[in-house]
């Protein structure tokens, strides 16, 4: 089950790059929370706590306004300073207990494919529909063994229980290669523009 990180919030009224500048000065970050049973709601939060709780894939928040009941919500969209890192503002999309959500989960590589082969994922992550108490850190993608031309799909994936795939099960999720041999290539590159230009100076004399 996954874990709720619980955090504080308050409404607030005052919109705009000069309310939002404020709300930054105060170690906070303006954040609105979308539902489908509700119209937008604009929270200020915990700027520390918040920075902390999004270093979690697909974090479970509770977002706790004083005198309401806590809204459980998930982060749709996360906007970082490019320089410093801190956060500038979230959007949040509010989910109840029992509901199942669409998420996008990491796809790593587990285990060693056959000697002298390298695997490769082709997407840093997949679309998954789970529960949302038992949403996956990660999906993991096991090549142990597998020899090179080996083509893994998204279909083949193994999900954890209760998860489906969003995606195309068609669609290509992994590959076992040899690695490039780029060293290989530029020395025969280079043979070749040799021999070329030993044949213009042949022609020249």
């Amino acid at each position: 089950m996954a874990d709720i990180i619980h955090l504080k919030a308050e409404e607030r009224t005052e919109f705009g790059k000069g309310a939002a500048r404020r709300i930054r000065r105060d170690d906070k970050v303006p954040a609105v929370m979308y539902g489908r049973d509700h119209d937008p709601i604009h929270v200020t939060l915990e700027g520390h706590a918040t920075l902390l709780a999004l270093r979690t894939e697909n974090p479970l928040l509770s977002i706790e306004i004083e005198g309401k009941e806590p809204v459980l919500a998930l982060p749709k969209d996360v906007q970082r300073d490019v320089l410093k890192g801190f956060v500038r503002h979230v959007d949040l999309l509010s989910v109840r207990r029992g509901e199942k959500v669409d998420v996008n989960v990491a796809l790593r590589i587990t285990g060693e494919s056959a000697p002298g082969t390298i695997a490769m994922t082709e997407f840093n992550e997949i679309e998954v529909e789970a529960d949302l108490l038992n949403i996956p850190e990660l999906i993991e993608i096991d090549v142990t063994g597998l020899e090179a031309g080996t083509t893994i799909y998204l279909g083949d994936v193994k999900l954890p229980e209760g998860t489906t795939l969003k995606g195309d099960p068609e669609a290509v999720a992994a590959t076992v290669a040899f690695p490039e041999t780029e060293y290989a290539e530029d020395e025969e590159s280079e043979g070749e523009d040799a021999e070329g230009g030993s044949e213009m100076k042949a022609e020249d004399e």
